[in-house]
């Protein structure tokens, strides 16, 4: 089973690169972030024209996420719990059925922090924190669970290009790194790590300034795996060739793929 994040920067803007990918890599499940449109208007039809389901948590304009299934939805959760005056979508889970049981696939999009001197590195933190928490209960089930998304963490130096430039930034601040360290702690395994330790190996280049093609990035979506899903973990790898696409997102996808198959 194929499973995908991807931080698409705009569904509407990007749908054909979208169905291009569903097309050539064929993934069981993809978890967008950023998806910039509210649930009504997401183009959903061409992608439910290759066999997807599709589930969202949108916003106007900016943050939203979904999750794309090949599999049927056995139940879906939307919102972080923890805070009930927090009204940005960032969040949606999805349970599906396996031969090996229950797989809860999460599709995150967390708080960019930035500037690191205001409210929103406060709200970045104190999202961290609910994560934590939510994830640690799901952790008790004892099931395969897949939290996908963009994290807006670049977990250690070698996942920077230039780390020096990043040392003001809320992505890579000691507090961020530090919470996303708590986060793996309870057990859980980053997939793309997993297998492989090789330099240079990123998710986003910016837009600005040649970041592509100087190949100045950094990694922040991260596919992260509960020790049952860890266990299944037979492959996972970036799909870097879709940063080179017209009217690219700045991210690409990151797959994984798990020796798991649908009931």
């Amino acid at each position: 089973m194929k499973i995908a994040t991807w931080n698409i920067n705009g569904v509407k803007a990007r749908i054909d690169n979208l169905v291009h990918w569903l097309q050539e890599a064929d993934p069981d499940i993809v978890c967008l972030q950023e998806i910039k449109s509210v649930d009504e208007q997401f183009p959903r039809e061409p992608i439910e024209a290759l066999g997807y389901h599709v589930e969202t948590n949108g916003q106007k304009g900016f943050n939203g996420v979904a999750i794309l299934s090949k599999l049927r939805f056995d139940e879906v959760s939307r919102g972080l719990p923890g805070n009930d005056g927090d009204e940005q979508a960032r969040f949606i889970e999805g349970v599906f059925s396996t031969t090996a049981g229950a797989l809860r696939v999460v599709s995150l999009y967390l708080p960019n922090g930035n500037p690191v001197a205001s409210e929103k590195f406060v709200y970045k933190l104190g999202w961290m924190e609910r994560l934590e928490r939510w994830t640690k209960a799901r952790l008790m089930l004892e099931e395969p669970l897949v939290l996908a998304g963009d994290y807006n963490v670049i977990p250690e130096p070698i996942d920077a290009k230039d780390p020096e430039n990043w040392v003001n930034d809320a992505l890579f601040q000691p507090e961020s790194r530090q919470a996303f360290r708590r986060l793996s702690n309870l057990g859980l395994t980053d997939a793309l790590r997993s297998v492989t330790d090789a330099p240079g190996t990123y998710t986003f280049w910016d837009y600005q300034a040649g970041a592509w093609q100087k190949n100045n990035g950094i990694r922040i979506d991260h596919l992260m795996l509960s020790p049952e899903a860890a266990d299944k973990l037979a492959s996972a790898s970036v799909q870097k060739h879709t940063r080179a696409w017209e009217k690219p997102s700045d991210h690409v996808p990151v797959l994984a793929e798990l020796a798991l198959a649908a009931a």
